[in-house]
C-alpha cells in the first residue's frame, strides 16, 4: 500500500515555524482541507501561525456559489478573521485589498485540478504580483495536482492578446504542474520579465507521486468547484471545458457536468460518430438529457455521456477536440456561431473559446475557415516541457 500524501498545509500545522510573517494572510477556501476534512485554515490558527486576514477566490470561501461569481461575505464564521475578495479584482485593487488588511506575507491554500482554464491558480498568479509590487513574501502550501504530472497537453497561450483570468500567461492546457511548481514558473519566467521581484516560498508535499493521478494519494476528494464533483469530472474537463466556449451544453445542471455533452440541435449522429473514433480510454453512450440550469435550462437536448474507463489512456484534449470536430460535421452552422456560448472571463471582449485555446484557431476551425489538423494536440512528458528548477517532485 502507497503511503498517504502529505500536504503542506499538514505540513505546516505540524511544524508552524515553516511559515515566515508577524500577520499572515490566507488566501483559501473550502479546498484547504486537512487529511479529516477539517478546514487547514482551522488548523494552521491552532498550531499558532499568526492569521490575521483571509482572502477568498470565484465561488467564495465556501464554494458555495457557480462559476463566474464569489459572495459578499467580509468575515469568516468559524474563526471570526476578516475575509476578503480578490475574484476579478485588477492590479490596484487588489494591491488595496492587501495593503489595506495590514499583512506582511501571504499564503496560498487551495486545490487546483490542472488545467489551464480553472482560476485559482490565476487568484494565485495575481496574488503573487500584488506581492511582489507590496514587496511581501509569499509561500505556497502545495497540494496534489489531480491529474498527475507526469504529461502535458494542449496549447497554451503565446499571444497576450488572448490573456484572460481564465490563462494569464503561457501554460499548455493540461499543464501538469502543482501550484507550488506553477508559482516557481511564474517567478522565474512571468514576474521576472516585468521587472518584478517576490520572495517566494513552496512548502512541498510528501509522498505525492507525480506519475498517478488523486486516487493514488489516499486523499478524500473534495469537490474544489460546484461543477465538479468527482475526480472523473476533473480528467474530462480538461479537455471538454472547451465546451462552455461554444453553443454546445457542457453539462453544467445535470449530475454529470462536462461528462454530458449535447444541444438540442444535435441527434443521434453525434454519439455514434464519436464511437467510430474509437478513442482512448473513453466509452461514449447516446444520451438525452434537461439541464436545470445554464445553457439549454428547461430544455431537453440530445448528444453523449463520456464514461471514462481509463483515466491514464485517456486524453482529455484530443477527445474534446474530436467531439468538437464531430459536432461541427453533424451540425455547422449551429457550432459555427459560438456567440451563444458563455462568456467565462466576465468583462473581456472576444469569444470566450478563443480565451480557453489560447488563440482563435479552435473557433476558425468550427465556422470552416481553418483545420481541425493545424489544432495543436501534441502531448508531451513534462520534463521536456519545462526547465528543470521548475519542477520539484521527480518525474
Amino acid at each position: 500500500m502507497m503511503p498517504r500524501t502529505r500536504t503542506g498545509a499538514e505540513i505546516v500545522a505540524a511544524q508552524p515555524e515553516r511559515l515566515s510573517g508577524a500577520r499572515i494572510g490566507l488566501l483559501t477556501n473550502f479546498t484547504g482541507t486537512m487529511p479529516d476534512l477539517s478546514r487547514s485554515v482551522d488548523a494552521l490558527a491552532r498550531a499558532g501561525v499568526p492569521l490575521v486576514h483571509l482572502f477568498g477566490p470565484e465561488h467564495g470561501l465556501s464554494g458555495a456559489v457557480q462559476a463566474g461569481e464569489s459572495t459578499n461575505d467580509d468575515h469568516d464564521p468559524g474563526t471570526g478573521l476578516p475575509l476578503s475578495d480578490t475574484y476579478l479584482a485588477d492590479d490596484d485593487r487588489l494591491d488595496e485589498i492587501v495593503s489595506s488588511s495590514g499583512v506582511d506575507a501571504l499564503v496560498f491554500d487551495m486545490q487546483d485540478i490542472g488545467v489551464r482554464f480553472y482560476t485559482y491558480v490565476w487568484t494565485m498568479y495575481d496574488a503573487m504580483r500584488t506581492a511582489a509590487r507590496l514587496g511581501i513574501r509569499f509561500t505556497v502550501l502545495d497540494r496534489p495536482n489531480p491529474l498527475g504530472g507526469a504529461v502535458v497537453s494542449g496549447p497554451g497561450i503565446t499571444d497576450p492578446a488572448y490573456a484572460s483570468f481564465v490563462g494569464r500567461v503561457d501554460v499548455p492546457q493540461r499543464h501538469g504542474l502543482t501550484a507550488g511548481e506553477l508559482a516557481r514558473l511564474f517567478v522565474a519566467r512571468d514576474l521576472a520579465a516585468e521587472g518584478l521581484e517576490l520572495e517566494l516560498d513552496v512548502v512541498s508535499m510528501e509522498g505525492w507521486d507525480p506519475a498517478r493521478d488523486f486516487a493514488a494519494t489516499g486523499l478524500p476528494w473534495v469537490p474544489p468547484s460546484p461543477n465538479m464533483p468527482t475526480l472523473d469530472t476533473a480528467f474530462a474537463f480538461a479537455g471538454t471545458g472547451l465546451f462552455e466556449g461554444t453553443t454546445l451544453s457542457e453539462g453544467r445542471g445535470t449530475t454529470l457536468p462536462f461528462q454530458l455533452l449535447g444541444a438540442p440541435f444535435l441527434d443521434e449522429r453525434f454519439a455514434a460518430a464519436a464511437r467510430e473514433r474509437d478513442l482512448p480510454g473513453v466509452l461514449v453512450r447516446d444520451a438525452w438529457f434537461q439541464p436545470t440550469f445554464h445553457k439549454y435550462a428547461g430544455e431537453t437536448v440530445r448528444g453523449a455521456q463520456l464514461h471514462l474507463v481509463d483515466r491514464y489512456a485517456f486524453d482529455p484534449v484530443a477527445t474534446a477536440v474530436a467531439l468538437l470536430e464531430i459536432a461541427h460535421e453533424t451540425a455547422p452552422e449551429q457550432t459555427a456561431s459560438l456567440g451563444a456560448g458563455e462568456r467565462i472571463d466576465p468583462g473581456d471582449s472576444g469569444f470566450a473559446l478563443d480565451r480557453l485555446w489560447g488563440s482563435p484557431e479552435l473557433r476558425r476551425a468550427l465556422d470552416g475557415s481553418a483545420s481541425f489538423e493545424a489544432l495543436d494536440l501534441r502531448t508531451r512528458p513534462t520534463v521536456d516541457h519545462y526547465a528543470e528548477d521548475v519542477l520539484i517532485y521527480e518525474r
